[in-house]
């Protein structure tokens, strides 16, 4: 995006009016690209990580197994936005609104329905 001015950052820019906020849409993450950022806090974290284990009942076997798989990538999803302590977390290590996974998620679950 082009910015006349050096000090203007990209979601507002000057004119001989004052500043306009731009209609910037924020970008939403697609679900693979929101399953692996969930799945990369998991790995991060050990014990959320043994945790989704179980409560998914899968071993470190069948969990390599199911990555990559669109059903993973919904059931992790469903597990990460259910636990909003946990949905805090990703949101913050990936960047993230917790509104824009949660609006992924919704989408995801409006295609199903």
């Amino acid at each position: 995006m082009f910015c006349p001015k050096a000090r203007v950052t990209s979601t507002a820019y000057e004119t001989g009016n004052g500043i306009n906020p731009l209609a910037l849409k924020a970008t939403q993450p697609t679900i693979r690209e929101l399953a692996d950022l969930c799945l990369q806090h998991l790995a991060q974290n050990p014990e959320q990580l043994a945790e989704f284990m179980a409560h998914s009942g899968l071993d470190p076997t069948s969990l390599r197994g199911m990555i990559g798989t669109a059903g993973f990538a919904r059931g992790l999803i469903d597990y990460v936005v259910a636990n909003e302590p946990l949905l805090l977390a990703v949101a913050a290590g990936s960047h993230l609104k917790p509104e824009a996974i949660v609006a992924a998620w919704a989408k995801l679950h409006q295609r199903e329905g």
